[in-house]
C-alpha cells in the first residue's frame, strides 16, 4: 500500500480508482441477511425470488453499501503518512440505483471529491463511492461518503 502525506491527498482531488471484480454470491446474501436478521424472500429464497421481476434473489442494498471498505483497499486506497485512524462520518447521500443479483460481479469506483482540515490533525475525506455491476448500464449504488482521518 502506497503512504502519502495529507497535501498530497488533498492534491489528488478528483482522481478516481477502481476496484478488481468481485463475486456476490448467494452464501454472502444469506451470511448478511443472518447478521442482520433481515430474511426478505428476496434475498434468501430462490425460489419465490425467481417468480419476481428480478428472476432470483437480490443482494440487500445496505451489503452493496458495505462492500465500500473491501472494495477500497482493492482499488488501492493509499495509507495517509502519520494517520493514526479513519473512522466512517456518514453520508451526504445514497442512491441505491439497481439490485445486485446473485452471482453478478461487482467493482467499486471512487473519486476523491474533498480532503480538507476541519481542525488540527483532523481531516474531512468526501468521496463517491460508485458501485458498477459487471454488464450493466447503471450502477447498483452512488453514495457520497464522508470519513475524518485523524493524523
Amino acid at each position: 500500500m502506497a503512504t502519502i502525506t495529507v497535501q498530497q491527498m488533498a492534491e489528488s482531488i478528483g482522481t478516481e480508482r477502481v476496484s478488481d471484480w468481485v463475486e456476490v454470491t448467494q452464501s454472502m446474501i444469506d451470511q448478511f441477511a443472518e447478521a442482520t436478521g433481515d430474511h426478505q424472500f428476496i434475498h434468501v429464497d430462490p425460489v419465490r425470488a425467481a417468480q419476481t421481476p428480478f428472476g432470483g434473489t437480490i443482494a440487500h442494498g445496505f451489503l452493496s453499501l458495505s462492500l465500500m471498505p473491501m472494495l477500497g483497499a482493492r482499488a488501492g486506497a493509499p495509507a495517509i503518512e502519520g494517520a493514526k485512524m479513519g473512522v466512517n462520518y456518514g453520508g451526504n447521500k445514497v442512491r441505491f440505483m439497481q439490485p445486485v443479483r446473485s452471482g453478478k460481479r461487482v467493482r467499486g469506483r471512487f473519486k476523491l471529491l474533498k480532503f480538507t482540515e476541519r481542525k488540527p490533525g483532523v481531516w474531512e475525506q468526501v468521496q463517491e463511492y460508485t458501485l458498477e455491476i459487471e454488464g450493466e448500464e447503471k450502477p447498483a449504488l452512488i453514495a457520497e461518503w464522508i470519513a475524518l482521518v485523524y493524523v
